[in-house]
Parts: C-alpha cells; structure tokens; sequence
C-alpha cells in the first residue's frame, strides 16, 4: 500500500479495502493538498505535505464526500458535482489539528476518469485581508475622530472627547478605556477623558491625577500590561491599571510623550488580533493630537485675553516700529488709551501724542534705536494734564526678520505719586525747618532714651544745642513738680509704644516753657525697641489761654447762673438740655429738673407751630430769631417772653441745638394791652355823641311811628294793615339799636389772648356801624368800595376796628374843621381794599388837604397831637401804630393831592396765601 493509501486509511480511521486500493495517481506533489474525487465528488485520496495537518476523521467502509472534509460554513462552495466547480476558484476551509481551521484555495480538473483538485493554503493572504481591513476601518475610525475633535466648538471638546472614546471602545470591545493628558499644575498624568462599560469596573475618575508611573514605560511603541508581558517589574503601571491586563498607547510629538491612551482589562490579543501596534498608535494620535491642538489654542486664547487684561489693568500695550521708520503700529488697548482712531499711523503723529518736552528726546531714542540697536527706556508725558507713560524698546531677531518693538506702560499714578511724595518731602523738610515745634529723636540703649537728635528749632526755642540736653541734663531742666509725670512718659513709652504728655522745660534764660511731648516707639522685626520719634510744640500760650478760658467759663458760668434773664439749650424738638435759675424758677422746678423738659409743653398748639416754624427759618448764615412768645405757666395767667434763639449747625447745615436768652416781658405786654383798651375806651367816649345819635335816631322814628298809631286810636280809625306796617317800623328800629349797642359791648372788651384768622372787610363793616350814621349826620360823605375778594389775616379784629375809627374820627375832625373856615367846603372820607400775593392793604383817604410834611416824621410819636390843648390824647395813632406792628404788619401816612392818605398793610395768613 502507498503512502498516499496509508493517509487515506489512517484520515477515515480504517483499512482501506482492495477493491479501493488505488494507485497513486497524484505522485508526490511538492506543496500544498491534493485532492483524487470521483464523478460524484467523493474523495478518493489526498496527497501534499498539508495532508498531515488535516485533523478531519471520516468513516472507513467508503470514501467520504467532499462536504464530510470541509468545515459546514465551507459547504456552499462546493455544492453539485466537480464537473460543476470546473473553472471557478474554490476557498475552503479544512478542519486543522487544535481546533485551528486551514484555509485553503484551489480549482479542479479533469484526471483520467475523475477529477483532481488543487489546494495551496490561504492563511496569510486572508490574514493579510483582515488586517487591511482593520487598518482601513482604524483609518477611517481616526479620520473621522481627528475630524470631530477639530470642528466642533471649545465648549462641546470634553463631550466629543468622550463619545469618540467611547465609539474606539465599542469598536474593539474595550472594557475601559482612557485618555491620559499631562498634569498642567504637577508632575505626571492626569485622566482628560474616559469610558466604562456597564459591566467593567471603573478603573479611573475624570480628572483623576496618575503621578508619574507612565514614565517609566517605553513613549515610542504600545505597552501590554501584565505578568505574561514580562513587566512584572513595573507594579506601579500595574497599579494604575488595577493590577489587570491593559494597553498603554502613547502619543509624541516634537515636546515628548504628551498623551497615553489606556486600555484597562483589556488584552489586544485576543480583543484586536488583527490590529498592529502602528494602528493603536494612529487611534491614540487622531484622538490625542486634535485634542492638544485645541487644548493648546483654548491655553493660547486664554492667555491672550489675560494678556489683554493685564495690558488693559495696566494701562499698557507693544508698539512695532515700521524697517524705514516713517510709521508705527499700535496694539488695540495702547491705540485707544492714546485716544487715536487708527492702530497704524505715521510716527510723527504717535509722537505729536507727547508733551512737547519729552518729544524730540523720544525722536532721537527712536533714531538711535533704529540706526543702532540702542536699546529704548524712557519716561515720557503725554500733551494730556497728568499722564505719564514709560516707552522702552529693542531690535528683535536679525537681517531680513530684524524688528523694532517696544512697549508703552502707564506709570501715571506712580509718577503722580512721585511728585506728590517729592512735593510732600520738600513741604516736610520745609516744615521741619521752620516749624516751631522741636522734632526729636532718641535712642534706645539698654532700656533707657537717648536723645540723638533735635530739630533746627530748638535753638530758637530753647536756646539749647544737642549736646546740651543729654539724658542727665534733660531731666534737670524739667521742672521738679514736672518730672515724676516725664519719668512716667518714659515707661509708658516703652510700654505701651506711643504716649502724650505735657510738662515744664527750662530754657537757656531760666524761663519754663509748656511743651506738648507726642512720642512713638519704633522696634524692629523682632520687636525690640530701636529708638523713639517725638516732637515737642510750645503750648505756653496756649496753656495760658485755656487757664484763662478756664477763668472766663468760671465767670460765665456765675454770670449765667445768677443771670436775672432765661438762659437755656434745648434740641430742635422743644427738649431742654440745659437751664438757669431763672427759667427753673419761672417753670417751677430745679434746673437740674429741667433737661428733659417739654418747653412747648406750656405753648398752645398755635404757638408751638409757630414756634417751631420760626426755628426752621433758621439758617447757618441767618442763625438768630427773637420773638414774642405767650405761656401759660402753672398756677399762673398768660405769660409772655421775648424770646431770642441762635442756632447752632453741623457740617451738613442741619439743625442740632438752639441756644436761648429771654425776658419776661408779661407787665409790659399789660400796659400795653391796658393801654390800648384805654385808648379804644377813649375812642368811644370821642364817639359818644355819634353813638347818642346813632341811638336816638331810630327812637325817634319809635316815637313818631306810637304818636301816629295812638292818634289813630283816639279818631277810632285803625286798621290791622296799617298796625302791622307801624310795629314792623318799631321792630326794625329796636334791632338797628340793639345792634348799634351790642357792637359797642364787643368793641369795648379786651382783646383775645391768642390771635384768630379774621377777615379784614369784618373790620370795616363793624367801623361803619358805629361811625356811618354819624359822618353822614355831620355832611361827611362816605365813600365805600365793596371788598371783592375774601381773605384772612391772623390777629384781633376789635382792634383793627379801633385803627379804622380813630384813623376815620382824626379825618372827620379834620374835615370839620377845615368846613368851619371854609362853609362851602364839602368833606369826604373814602375807604377801600387791594390785595397781592402775600398782603392786603387798607386804604383811608380824606380831602382835609393833608398833614404839614414837617409832622409827618412825627405822628406816630405817643402824646404827640395838632388837635388843641384838652382836646386829644395823642396817643390814638401811637396805639394804632402798635396794635399794627403787633398784628405783623405796618401803618404808614403819605398826602396825597386831595389830604391825607393812611394805609394799613397786614400779612395774609400763610394757609390763605
């Protein structure tokens, strides 16, 4: 039997029987498998050198078909009969030893009266087919994430990154995979982006810092994790992996190994078998290299607009000079900073930007860095008031790529404050010179103070040099009730690091001066004293004056106290915070009872309204207001005080104490009220027989109208129409009567205490009631203009009527008497009213001919008269005056063409006006 037979029989596990015991036909092929079928396409034999890889096992009774050889997936390929596969290549895979398939390929052809099949093996040109198409899949894979990762926005990166990671996962069936960046604030990794499949354990956390254990692994290839890859050394690589398998692919570029892609529990054998290790690497660059580009342009953004930030904080920005020099380019910041319009402009423009005075030394630092090389600092002032700019500048690179950039940083604060620092030196050595006071210092020697130094005042002041005042001398030229209190100032010095005192030092005459003595210790890092800085200011004069001032408050606080007038303080509410003597007296209580005290507790309603709208007229440049304010004191009558405020401001003009003095003045407002009921008393008495008339008149018509109705009576001649007629008379004459008699009861009682709103015409009317009939009687005629507006005004108007009747009895006496001289004269007497915003005036005018101008000055003078002797009081006009004045308003004379014109002015009440 052949070798070929022995194949067979040992491939279908029996002896082949003679009947089949066939020649080898195939010879002995030198490579691959042969294959002898039948018609049928049975296998008859095998040959080739693959025939002992074969792991197929068929039965031994008859030959097998061909789909008994071949793996079931094989089994479309060769279906029908050889005749059938003639021509058409054929790829079949064989069952191999271990359970690893043979792929092989072949055709068939005619031989004898079968057919014989050729088969070389495929394996490496499948292999080579897979991993083709892996790499073109890992291409197209990296193509697309590199595309992703560059197009899409900086705030959607972190989200692409990890979608990408996890369509590379899902790809290669990678449990959990990462992308490891450098650390930016320490040495090492740190996890930018991951992915975990649901059932993998979660080997790294965002942001998760690694150290340094990818260090140690080789940058220029992939690096399999695990014992089996014979880096059992490196346990702390296998740490960060979890102690699994793992793939670590790293990605350099011109910097280094700057990124790893890790793959955890993960072995790329068996996950990825057909991927090399430049595919793992081209994955880990389309990912790791975008990545970094956008990571590197948001840093390169990032510091950009921190720059510009920094620049805007600044106040500073680069200039660029152009190579011939003629022009200059401005940063943005810098452009607008220099109020330019353009950021490109012609040099000499950028320069007319600076003061005249720096401008042409910048023109020749510009040319010598130009010509040069010479490098550019320079402080320089801009044509606007206050700003400073410093411009430094260098030549950049060489030859064709040489350029001139500089800088421009606002240094206007740090300029201002030089000179103001400069200025404030100069002030203070200026001050130090030829201030009175004696600055000093002393040193600090084993706890005791040296005096080291004395200002140039002290030889004016004292007369003493440096060397005359050391610690011994010092302390003699104190003065002895004065040094127990200096030797304190020293310990409290020490003590405490600053002190304030005030002694008695001897100068060079033997003359004490009062110092003021302010000191400050001064230590140094450790807090040991190192000397003390003080000044000493003559207070003589000031010592002096206070002990005067002192004296004098003494004395002012006697006087104010044993004051017979009312000396108080009170806040703008009325609250009294101080008082004297004379106004606890008045009020009552002690003084120390009176802080606290209501004063308008004792003012009516009206009074205090009054009272506090006067105090909140008060102004810092009008601060004092006298009045005349009416009380009313316990257990007593009205009283009333003239009353002088000054008020006293803050800082901000407002109001915070008034300071007060007053009087009581409660006898002579009596007189005065006593005098003016006498005079409205003696007003009456003049009109007495005006009034006589004013009564008898309507008695008259009384009678006349009985006579008719008894004559009447007596003829028997009387009818109800004519009694009714004559008792509506009598009637009508009672009430004229009674009214003419009831207004002179009113008219003669004293006045109200408080001021009411009256209307001004109510006066008028009540003149003419008792005056009309009268002037009428005597051929005065009365010239009466209606009042066409209503107004009030605030005071008393019985006393307003006593004006008008004395003003009109003066006129009428002076119209009689001028009529006895002259009996075709014919007198008249004519009152009206007119208004503005703020007054009402009373006007009473006459045709007497007018007062000599000489006595004009003088009518108002109480007891002054023309009238006769034993005819008038002279006080009628005086007291009107005063009733006026009283009410706020004014009485004033003038003659006009006819006679005498008097007009009365009066306030119109502020809620009327």
């Amino acid at each position: 039997m052949s070798s070929g037979d022995k194949f067979l029989g040992r491939l279908l596990k029996r002896a082949p029987p003679a009947a089949l015991d066939l020649p080898d036909l195939l010879g002995s092929p030198a490579s691959g498998l042969h294959l002898f079928l039948d018609a049928d396409g049975r296998v008859l034999q095998a040959a080739g050198p693959l025939r002992h890889l074969l792991g197929q096992q068929a039965p031994t009774d008859s030959p097998l078909p061909l789909n008994a050889w071949v793996l079931p997936h094989s089994t479309l390929a060769i279906e029908g009969r050889p005749a059938d596969w003639q021509g058409q290549p054929l790829d079949l895979d064989f069952p191999g030893l271990g359970g690893q398939p043979l792929h092989l390929r072949g055709w068939v052809q005619p031989q004898g009266d079968g057919w014989l099949m050729q088969l070389m093996d495929i394996a490496d040109l499948l292999l080579e087919r897979q991993q083709s198409r892996q790499r073109e899949a890992c291409q197209r894979m990296a193509g697309h994430i590199a595309e992703q990762l560059r197009a899409c926005s900086l705030l959607r990166l972190p989200s692409v990154v990890a979608e990408q990671l996890q369509a590379i996962a899902q790809r290669w069936r990678i449990p959990c995979l990462a992308l490891a960046l450098p650390d930016e604030h320490e040495q090492g990794w740190r996890i930018h982006g991951r992915y975990v499949a649901h059932d993998a354990p979660a080997l790294w956390e965002d942001g998760q810092r690694l150290g340094t254990p990818l260090d140690s692994l080789n940058g220029s290839a992939p690096q399999r994790i695990g014992a089996h890859h014979g880096l059992d050394e490196h346990t702390r690589v296998q740490a960060t992996f979890g102690n699994a398998d793992g793939l670590a692919v790293p990605y350099s570029d011109d910097r280094g190994t700057v990124a790893w892609l890790l793959c955890g529990v993960y072995r790329a054998e068996d996950g990825a078998p057909h991927l090399a290790d430049l595919d793992w690497m081209l994955l880990a660059s389309a990912l790791a290299g975008p990545l970094l580009g956008r990571l590197r342009e948001q840093e390169h953004h990032r510091q950009l607009e921190r720059l510009e930030s920094l620049q805007g904080l600044l106040g500073t920005g680069w200039w660029e000079l152009s190579g011939n020099g003629e022009s200059v380019q401005l940063a943005p910041a810098l452009a607008a900073d220099l109020q330019l319009d353009t950021e490109a402009l012609p040099l000499g423009h950028w320069l007319e930007q600076i003061h005249p005075a720096d401008r042409e030394e910048l023109r020749s630092r510009l040319t010598a860095l130009q010509l040069h090389g010479e490098a550019l600092s320079l402080c320089v002032r801009l044509r606007r008031p206050d700003a400073w700019y410093r411009v430094q500048g260098q030549v950049a690179g060489s030859g064709e790529g040489r350029r001139l950039v500089g800088f421009m940083l606002d240094i206007s604060d740090i300029k201002n404050q030089q000179q103001q620092t400069a200025a404030a030196h100069a002030r203070l050595d200026n001050l130090i010179a030829s201030s009175p006071a004696v600055i000093y210092v002393q040193r600090y020697v084993e706890g005791a103070l040296l005096p080291s130094f004395f200002s140039a005042s002290l030889q004016p002041l004292l007369g003493w040099r440096l060397e005359d005042l050391d610690a011994a001398a010092l302390a003699e030229r104190i003065h002895p009730d004065d040094r127990d209190g200096y030797f304190e100032r020293c310990r409290q010095l020490l003590r405490e690091g600053s002190v304030r005192a005030r002694y008695r030092l001897r100068d060079h005459r033997g003359d004490y001066h009062w110092l003021l003595d302010e000191a400050r210790l001064l230590r140094n890092d450790l807090g040991l004293p190192v000397e003390a800085v003080g000044l000493w200011l003559d207070v003589t004069d000031a010592t002096l004056a206070a002990e005067q001032i002192r004296q004098s408050e003494e004395r002012y606080r006697i006087l104010v106290e044993d004051s017979p007038a009312m000396i108080c303080r009170y806040r703008p509410d009325l609250i009294l915070t101080f008082g004297n003597q004379p106004l606890a007296h008045y009020l009552e209580c002690t003084p120390q009872q009176l802080p606290g005290i209501d004063l308008g507790s004792w003012l009516s309603d009206e009074q205090r309204a009054a009272f506090l709208q006067r105090l909140a007229a008060l102004t810092p440049d009008n601060p004092v207001s006298t009045a005349e304010i009416s009380l009313q004191l316990p257990g007593r009558e009205h009283a009333w005080w003239v009353w002088s405020d000054r008020g006293v401001f803050d800082e901000q003009g407002r109001l915070t104490e008034v300071q007060a003095v007053g009087r009581d003045n409660t006898e002579v407002r009596r007189s005065q009220q006593q005098l003016t009921q006498s005079a409205k008393m003696a007003t009456l008495g003049e009109m007495a027989t005006g009034l006589a008339h004013e009564i008898n008149q309507p008695l008259n018509v009384m009678r006349m109208a009985i006579v008719n109705v008894l004559k009447r009576l007596g003829n028997g001649d009387v009818q109800v129409d004519y009694l009714t007629d004559k008792l509506n008379r009598i009637d009508a004459q009672v009430q004229r009567a009674a009214k003419v008699v009831d207004h002179m009861r009113v008219f003669g009682r004293r006045s109200e205490i408080e001021r009411q709103l009256f209307n001004p015409a109510t006066a008028i009317e009540g003149t003419l009631s008792l005056l009309a009939e009268g002037m009428r009687g005597k051929g005065v005629d009365l010239r009466i203009s209606e009042t066409p507006f209503a107004v009030h005004c605030r005071g008393y108007v019985d006393q307003l009527e006593q004006v008008l009747i004395n003003l009109m009895v003066n006129a009428r006496d002076a119209l009689l008497g001028k009529r006895e001289s002259d009996p075709a004269f014919k007198p008249w007497i004519s009152i009206y009213a007119e208004r503005d915003e703020h007054k009402v005036r009373l006007w009473v005018e006459d045709n007497g001919g007018g007062i000599d101008p000489r006595l004009l000055e003088r009518i108002f003078e109480p007891f002054f008269t023309t009238k006769p002797v034993g005819v008038g009081t002279g006080l009628g006009l005086s007291v009107s005056y005063g009733i006026v004045e009283n009410m706020g308003g004014h009485l004033s004379v003038r003659n006009s063409a006819d006679g005498a014109r008097f007009c009365i002015e009066l306030p119109i009440a502020p809620d009327e006006a």
